[in-house]
């Protein structure tokens, strides 16, 4: 079950593992979900149509509710369910059905950045390292046990992209080493502590607007989380035009302005230069909304 180019890769890693993969269940790029009275668009979306018909596997695209394909699921009857880069709560009656369990990828060091968006989390709230969770499913969020966990270095110039791919390489080390463990009922199954544990929502387009109230640190910060191929951070001009950030820098060394922090302190063609709470930032790369 996957629907992003992260689950997609992990998904080429299985075909090239040898492995039986009996159906692909994906997701479409727009699609409905609890949180948001609208559909949602998967900025990160990949079509698994063509790997489908490439291997001949059975290909299923979820336009219902999860619980309306337990029957089609039970049918198949996989040894193990595979969840990779997927937005839906899977429902007990599906995780029950595999004799292997239902397993699946998140994006941090469980048990912390539980629920939505755990890398774009991270970078914005300054994290130095994350890394990817190998674990059962259960009946929570992100709470079953891990079978394999693999860190990663987040640096200053890191962007949502970059960590991405740090995440997608520790994420087919794993898949290597644990599916054979997993298939002679080998792999080892660490409660996680739920004292550690600590959550996060989703995200919405909506959520990028910047707060010139922070730390030009922070606000960087904030950019690099939700930069390409991510919709942007963005802030409103002083004529009320949107403009989505891409790429911004800020001071080694502060200066401090006594300005109302999102005054624009000079504007070209080349970079914009706005006041924040303790200095400045200047954004290099950016998009104007028409």
């Amino acid at each position: 079950m996957g629907a992003s180019k992260f689950g997609f890769s992990c998904l080429e890693k299985i075909f090239e593992m040898k492995e039986d993969v009996v159906a692909i269940f994906s997701i479409p790029e727009k699609f409905n979900i609890s949180y948001s009275k609208n559909p949602v668009k998967n900025f990160n979306h990949k079509s698994f149509r063509g790997i489908a018909k490439k291997f001949n596997v059975p290909f299923v695209e979820i336009t219902g509710k999860m619980k309306e394909y337990e029957d089609q699921i039970r049918n198949l009857n996989p040894d193990l369910i595979l969840v990779i880069g997927w937005y839906y709560m899977i429902p007990k009656r599906i995780m029950d059905i595999p004799k292997l369990g239902c397993v699946g990828i998140h994006n941090s060091l469980l048990p912390k950045y539980r629920g939505g968006a755990p890398l774009v989390w991270a970078i914005i709230n300054g994290e130095k390292e994350s890394g990817v969770s190998f674990f059962y499913f259960a009946e929570g969020v992100d709470n079953g046990d891990i079978i394999a966990q693999k860190k990663f270095l987040i640096t200053q110039k890191d962007t949502i992209k970059t960590v991405y791919e740090k995440a997608e390489k520790k994420a087919l080390k794993i898949l290597e080493r644990s599916i054979p463990l997993i298939k002679r009922k080998k792999a080892q199954k660490i409660k996680q502590d739920e004292s550690k544990a600590t959550y996060f929502p989703q995200r919405t387009p909506e959520d990028g607007e910047i707060n010139w109230n922070r730390k030009s640190s922070e606000i960087y910060n904030f950019i690099r989380a939700q930069t390409k191929p991510y919709p942007g951070a963005f802030f409103y001009n002083n004529v009320g035009q949107k403009i989505k950030i891409w790429k911004a820098k800020f001071p080694k060394k502060t200066k401090k302005y006594h300005k109302k922090p999102g005054t624009i302190l000079n504007e070209n063609k080349k970079k914009i230069k706005i006041v924040t709470n303790d200095s400045y930032i200047i954004i290099t790369d950016w998009k104007l909304e028409k």
